[in-house]
């Protein structure tokens, strides 16, 4: 055993009341009263009691009730020159209660503070204590040797199985707080990584439709304060229409995989190729459902891609291709190069920054670089 093992105090939990079932906090109480009820007819059954004696008496009951109360108290503060304090004046009582022939009560004090201490206090102060408790009861008790060494060592064991009972209880009530503050930073952590999700959500769907719209506002504007023909400003108008439009159903597909409605990958990839001039979908492999984040990460890195061509290389062939292999889903954009449109200095989403990081937030990779044609993006995600 080492230093520490002596040295160290139950723990709070241990020493508490916290978390004990209704069952054991009844058999507590009913040890309590026994032990009281065992002090009291002891004290007023002695025949010989009157007067002063009888005050005397009740004194000592309660001087001994609030000591052991105080006890309680101050080993669960870990004070250990007060719990000393008070059990030798638990001693003193018994003592005293000996000397004036009151044997009973002084044999419950004895055996008392030999548990109590065995279960409350450090070893290196708990074995003194018993040793000099049930030393007592060894000398003023009665019965015969064999009994009494019988009792004395029942008494030990008893007071130190209380010991790892209650450290037992104290470790399972860490154990189990550590457990709920798991728990709560993990729920913490999920809805942290749910809320970054939505906001990407957001910032995907509604930046590239928003900055796009404030182009062509932009260019009406102007075109407005410069006296052009009404064909060329409605021409304006209606191009930012059809971006608030296109930015409201995606919003709605955003929305509903949020929700987990995704309609098939496929879909949606022709879908949103067919606004654009020149491009084309094919698709290889075995065809499958993907998880919702898989799923969400090829639509969104499709959408950018096909974003960017749109900027910066306006009227080019682009190639979108999907493969599905055994463990992973690979999507490819290839355009075949063009010149800057008018949106090239427009916002747009994440860009490549956040398409690379909804691979990586996947275990997979994203490759973006130019060809010898145009430019080529490449994203592989593990399924």
């Amino acid at each position: 055993m080492t230093d520490n093992a002596w040295t160290r105090w139950p723990s709070r939990e241990a020493l508490g009341r916290k978390e004990i079932v209704q069952s054991r906090r009844l058999l507590g109480w009913g040890v309590r009263l026994l032990v009281l009820g065992m002090l009291l007819w002891g004290a007023f059954s002695n025949s010989r009691m009157h007067g002063w004696g009888v005050v005397a008496a009740a004194a000592g009951v309660l001087l001994a009730a609030a000591a052991g109360w105080a006890f309680f108290r101050t080993t669960f503060a870990h004070r250990l020159r007060p719990s000393i304090a008070l059990i030798t004046v638990l001693f003193a009582l018994a003592l005293a209660g000996q000397a004036v022939d009151f044997r009973v009560p002084a044999l419950v004090i004895w055996c008392g503070c030999a548990v109590t201490a065995l279960e409350r206090l450090p070893l290196m102060a708990a074995l003194p204590v018993t040793s000099v408790a049930l030393g007592a009861y060894a000398v003023v008790n009665n019965d015969s040797w064999l009994t009494t060494a019988t009792t004395t060592v029942g008494l030990a064991l008893a007071g130190y199985v209380l010991r790892l009972d209650a450290e037992a209880r104290g470790s399972a009530q860490r154990l189990l707080a550590q457990e709920r503050a798991a728990r709560a930073a993990e729920a913490e952590s999920a809805a942290l990584a749910e809320r970054a999700r939505i906001a990407r959500e957001i910032h995907d769907v509604l930046a590239h439709s928003l900055s796009a719209q404030l182009v062509h506002l932009e260019a009406a504007r102007l075109l407005i304060e410069r006296g052009a023909d009404r064909d060329r400003i409605l021409e304006r108008v209606v191009a930012a229409r059809g971006m608030a439009r296109n930015g409201l159903d995606e919003t709605r597909q955003a929305l509903s995989a949020l929700r987990g409605e995704l309609t098939p990958l496929e879909d949606y990839l022709t879908e949103l190729v067919r606004a654009a001039d020149g491009a084309e979908v094919t698709v290889t492999g075995e065809r499958r459902a993907l998880p919702a984040e898989a799923s969400q990460a090829v639509r969104r890195v499709a959408q950018e891609a096909l974003t960017n061509v749109r900027k910066h290389a306006l009227g080019a062939k682009v190639e979108v291709r999907l493969d599905y292999s055994a463990h992973q889903v690979t999507l490819d954009v290839r355009d075949s190069g063009g010149s800057p449109g008018e949106l090239s200095g427009a916002g747009g989403g994440y860009g490549l920054l956040g398409m690379r990081e909804r691979a990586e937030l996947l275990g997979g990779s994203l490759r973006a670089e130019r060809d010898e044609e145009g430019f080529v993006v490449t994203l592989r995600v593990p399924t």
